[in-house]
């Protein structure tokens, strides 16, 4: 029986059921995997976004661009684009929250608890790169706290007389 845990986005829950019950080797090459699938999670030609941001954090060892869509019903879509150098385990934790946060609101990212990571990558992977593993995370939230900022000041902007 698979855990279900309602903080989480049922795609994201699905994803870490995926990996929960795995040993760690697995847990590894599916990681590698999705490090492997990064590349579906980069912006398409053409694709217009609600927020960009794009930067070198002195967390990461290259930049790393978010971009973030939001549809008719608040619901999100996160594209990322990452430099040549960021590791592997960076880029399969953006191709897990990439695909897990997608449909989900920028409150629901927000309020996300990063307990879930461990279940994803090992408690192996957690002690030797805690740092690593919750930068991805940090710069999606970022994202959305940016964006309903900027939504709470268009909203105060159209209802000022």
């Amino acid at each position: 029986m698979q855990n279900v845990d309602p903080s989480l986005p049922p795609r994201l829950q699905e994803i870490i059921n995926l990996f929960q019950n795995l040993p760690e080797e697995e847990k590894r090459e599916l990681l590698i995997a999705y490090s492997d699938r990064c590349r579906e999670c980069a912006p398409k030609e053409g694709e217009s976004f609600t927020l960009s941001d794009i930067r070198k954090d002195q967390e990461c060892t290259d930049s790393v661009g978010v971009f973030l869509k939001v549809d008719s019903e608040n619901r999100l879509l996160f594209r990322m684009s990452l430099g040549s150098h960021v590791q592997t385990l960076t880029r399969a934790m953006a191709s897990i929250l990439c695909q897990g946060l997608a449909g989900s609101t920028a409150e629901e990212v927000m309020a996300l608890p990063s307990g879930f990571v461990p279940k994803i990558v090992g408690t192996e992977l957690v002690r030797q790169r805690s740092q690593t593993i919750y930068y991805i995370l940090a710069r999606m939230k970022s994202a959305c706290r940016q964006l309903v900022a900027e939504q709470r000041r268009t909203n105060v902007a159209s209802s000022t007389p």
